[in-house]
């Protein structure tokens, strides 16, 4: 089975990143470009449930997805240093211009020290504005011009249109061999993941009545049968569970089924094996019937039990907002937003225009979020509204979620 790769970067650079990672057997890429690199956080919130994992042609884009809390799939980026920073190096040269003299943002100082040096070249001459969290275009092109006119190397599309006019500016492009070492980086750790993800969970559960078991076992992504002696067989596997536990720190469905019966015991196993996954879910289920009335272990390999709390703050019939993040492909404080905006309408159904105007995003973005929400049946649409204008009407929509 394939790998679909969403590959994030400028409009010039995603088509060549892209036709390399499809090089790879089995790889198919979605190309995703944008304007300003500042677009990314929401390139990846929109198509996040249309890939397996991330590719960025930058270490800038990928460090503002990352820190606005968006990448909830495995992802890389190409490093620009070594082979690419050469490769630029040499055109320089070519060029006639002196490579001891450059203005250099985004690379590591370290890198390009490290690249200078094993290509034989002095660096006391260089100035680099390596990447951090608080540097933006902006800062880098003014660190530029402070410069003493030396030639310009930047990573960022948004600086290379800002100076072109102004002095000599080379903006670097992936090499291949740049873009075949972060592919590879990326689909290790997404072969691990997945399988990690893949890793099943049993859960053996003792409970007085029935009610709202089916329910607890559906929204984990699992199936429910019986088990000997009136214990109760729960099949999932490691991502749901993980998700649903907080990371196995708490079970908001212990909680929920206590609530209705005196005895609620719950034991997990995470096996490779399905005999491997029943045995710890054994010694789970044993440890808590010595906890008490109300518990639930899970047990791991290597002799590794962890409690789970209860978890009372998830009021009963309410999904985990991290389960249903990962299923629709939106992030959890959008989801917060969204509930937010649907407890201020009073439950009235919202046109794609207030949603955008209430998540602060363009309307475009509040359309392919609707969506997804509608087709996981978390979102309806109840007709249209005229704008007012020229344009589209506005799409009404009741969030059910």
């Amino acid at each position: 089975m394939g790998i679909v790769i969403g590959v994030v970067g400028p409009h010039d650079l995603v088509d060549d990143v892209a036709a390399t990672c499809e090089e790879q057997p089995g790889v198919s890429a979605l190309r995703l470009d944008y304007d300003h690199e500042s677009q990314a956080p929401a390139i990846v919130e929109a198509h996040a449930n249309a890939v397996e994992g991330w590719l960025f042609t930058g270490i800038v884009p990928y460090m503002l997805a990352r820190d606005a809390d968006m990448l909830s799939r495995p992802a890389s980026f190409v490093d620009y240093s070594g082979a690419t920073l050469l490769s630029g190096l040499v055109r320089l040269q070519h060029e006639g211009y002196d490579v001891t003299r450059l203005s250099i943002d985004t690379l590591a100082p370290a890198d390009v020290t490290a690249t200078f040096t094993e290509a034989g070249l002095p660096t006391d001459q260089l100035r680099t504005l390596g990447y951090r969290p608080e540097m933006t275009s902006k800062k880098a092109i003014a660190f530029h011009r402070r410069g003493p006119g030396h030639p310009v190397i930047t990573c960022l599309s948004s600086v290379h249109e800002a100076l072109r006019e102004e002095m000599h500016v080379l903006r670097l492009a992936p090499s291949v061999h740049s873009v075949r070492v972060a592919l590879r980086q990326l689909l290790l750790t997404a072969e691990g993941q997945a399988q990690e993800d893949a890793q099943i969970a049993l859960g053996l559960i003792e409970v007085d009545g029935e009610d709202g078991l089916l329910r607890e076992a559906t929204a984990l992504g699992g199936t429910l049968a019986g088990f000997r002696g009136g214990t109760h067989l729960l099949v999932t596997t490691r991502g749901p569970l993980y998700d649903a536990t907080g990371g196995f720190t708490g079970l908001p469905m212990l909680g929920r089924l206590a609530a209705g019966g005196r005895v609620v015991r719950v034991g997990f196993g995470l096996g490779r094996s399905a005999a491997e996954a029943e045995s710890l879910a054994r010694r789970a289920l044993a440890r808590a019937r010595r906890i008490g009335d109300v518990a639930a272990v899970l047990s791991l390999r290597a002799d590794t039990d962890i409690v789970l709390e209860s978890v009372t703050s998830t009021p009963a019939g309410e999904q985990n907002l991290s389960v249903l993040a990962r299923r629709v492909g939106l992030s959890v404080p959008t989801l917060e937003r969204l509930l937010e905006a649907r407890d201020a309408s009073g439950g009235e159904p919202l046109t794609t225009r207030e949603i955008a105007e209430r998540l602060a995003v363009q309307q475009r973005t509040a359309r392919r979020m609707l969506h997804r929400l509608e087709l996981a049946g978390l979102a309806e649409r109840t007709g249209n509204l005229t704008s007012g204008s020229s344009g589209r009407p506005l799409t009404l929509y009741r969030l059910t979620l």
